[in-house]
């Protein structure tokens, strides 16, 4: 997928969250995404407005901005049936929703043109157990990570303003062998192929935690626990 050989890809909508109580504990999240009143500053951290609630594992530098293409609400829709929240875009706690555009096209390293802003796809979304409370079914994230529909990352190279009006246009490939979904294949699937995992612990274009990963399982020969992210952190 040259640059030059890509057409843009216009945005199906803009969207950006509060931050409310997603369970009993009142744990503040904010994945409840609505569309953008207007146009918005993108600054280095996300969008003025876009709220996160465990700035740990979301925002920040490396995940400003996360995309979920609306391409897999369809497939949804077919496995777990006619959910509300699969009506809109938003429903994944996505900032930007396009149609044409999966984790099999785009690679890690991407840059993008939005608006003013000039944004790099810097990893995959790792699922965790809030889209369980979001959907209401104790699997939702599980099944987000294993079907490999993640979506994912953005860092921002360039602040700038962005509507939902304005599309994605790619100018560069930095790492094009890399897609999404051939980083999620070697996460998930064939999680102990040690030529790819050297490959990926060397990918200083990834954020460090995910070169850990690669690392960790290359010096162990286990695969990390994915439980507690998936499932949530039992009370007390």
């Amino acid at each position: 997928m040259p640059a030059e050989e890509t057409m843009p890809i216009p945005l199906d909508a803009l969207l950006v969250g509060e931050l409310q109580a997603i369970d009993e504990r009142g744990t503040l999240s904010g994945i409840d995404k609505k569309p953008a009143p207007g146009a918005l500053h993108l600054s280095a951290t996300g969008f003025v407005g876009d709220r996160q609630g465990d700035l740990k594992r979301h925002g920040g530098i490396e995940k400003a901005v996360h995309h979920y293409p609306y391409d897999h609400y369809g497939p949804w829709r077919s496995e777990i049936g006619p959910v509300a929240l699969l009506d809109r875009p938003g429903a994944f706690g996505e900032n930007l929703s396009t149609s044409g555009l999966t984790e099999e096209d785009v690679a890690i390293g991407d840059r993008f043109r939005l608006g003013g802003a000039l944004l790099e796809v810097s990893q995959g979304r790792q699922p965790c157990w809030k889209l369980n409370r979001r959907f209401e079914r104790t699997d939702m994230a599980r099944r987000v990570q294993q079907s490999g529909r993640t979506g994912w990352y953005y860092r921002v190279i360039e602040e700038g303003r962005v509507c939902a009006d304005d599309v994605l246009a790619l100018i560069d490939r930095r790492c094009p062998e890399w897609t999404v979904r051939r980083l999620w294949h070697y996460l998930y699937i064939d999680t102990m192929n040690r030529d790819a995992l050297q490959e990926i612990a060397n990918l200083e274009i990834l954020p460090a935690g995910w070169r850990d990963y690669a690392s960790k399982r290359l010096a162990t020969r286990t695969v990390e626990d994915w439980t507690r992210r998936l499932e949530g952190v039992p009370e007390g």
